[in-house]
């Protein structure tokens, strides 16, 4: 009798082991051979957890997507598409991605983590437009998948983390520009944590700037992706998070992009916390007030109608 009970057991837990990772498909942004900007390249992906479990990405050259669906019982409709951090060199893909995939999908908002491609002259023309292409593209994949999903199109958002903070208020302020515009890569909200924001030299984060725009570097295009001046009343809503010693990426960051909302009257949730530093996601502890973080994130969402 123990043998079948354990057993079944088995079989049980393989069920849901298949189960989870037919949720967690894994989808190529662009067909092969269709890639934008694509140069060959001997740049090789590599992939590295360190001592306090992260996992870093880098050399990213093949843009992919992962989707974490919501179970249908707990489905609200919504989605995320989530953009971790690095400076443009790395992707922090655990605690800036697949972390906050889990925890969206246990409240009924389904999440899909971006691979996106990392600036690099080797393997790309014209570095700077890259990642945005790729985020834009996630956008239409997942409204194009919306039915199959059970995602309602009018409510998905886009979250970023630092750099990836930075691709996605880039997203928001210039889904209507450049090569691959379309209105279906316009988020409907979007999650800011300690963002970049600009790239004006008093406040911005040298390296994302310098990875991201190379050796095209120009005032041109410093202000056209400093996403603060590209404000405009087509930007989503935001929710932003940001810690005041932060000596990575200043806190003015955030706070100039959420007073280019406010002057469009666009509505905006910032949190501002005394200390945090930089890079935690959801590691707060010993970090004061800012523990409280995800919990208002959590009203801001269900305020917003994405979470019941």
């Amino acid at each position: 009798m123990k043998k079948i009970f354990h057993s079944i057991a088995s079989l049980s837990l393989c069920a849901l082991s298949y189960q989870s990772m037919a949720q967690n498909e894994t989808i190529n942004l662009w067909p092969e051979g269709k890639v934008p900007n694509f140069k060959s390249s001997d740049i090789q992906e590599k992939s590295e957890t360190d001592a306090s479990g992260i996992l870093r990405i880098s050399g990213v050259t093949v843009p992919t997507m992962t989707a974490y669906i919501a179970p249908k019982e707990k489905a609200t409709g919504a989605a995320v598409v989530i953009c971790p951090g690095g400076g443009y060199g790395i992707l922090a893909a655990s605690h800036e991605g697949s972390d906050f995939a889990k925890w969206f999908n246990d409240r009924g908002i389904s999440a899909f983590v971006l691979k996106y491609r990392l600036p690099n002259a080797k393997a790309m023309e014209h570095q700077h437009e890259v990642p945005l292409m790729d985020a834009m593209q996630a956008m239409k994949l997942v409204r194009e998948g919306a039915g199959k999903w059970n995602i309602d199109k009018n409510k998905i958002g886009v979250m970023g983390f630092s750099a990836g903070g930075h691709l996605a208020a880039t997203l928001s302020t210039h889904h209507n520009m450049g090569p691959k515009a379309s209105p279906d890569a316009k988020p409907d909200f979007s999650i800011l944590l300690y963002p970049v924001i600009s790239f004006q030299p008093t406040i911005s984060h040298g390296g994302s700037r310098d990875n991201l725009l190379g050796s095209e570097k120009s005032e041109e295009l410093i202000k056209y992706y400093s996403n603060e001046m590209q404000v405009s009343d087509q930007t989503p809503p935001a929710f932003l998070v940001h810690a005041m010693d932060d000596t990575g990426v200043p806190v003015e960051n955030s706070i100039q992009y959420y007073l280019a909302l406010k002057n469009k009257k666009i509505p905006a949730e910032m949190h501002l916390y005394p200390k945090g530093g930089h890079g935690y996601g959801m590691r707060t502890e010993g970090k004061g007030s800012l523990a409280n973080w995800p919990a208002a994130m959590e009203g801001w969402l269900k305020a917003m109608g994405y979470m019941k």
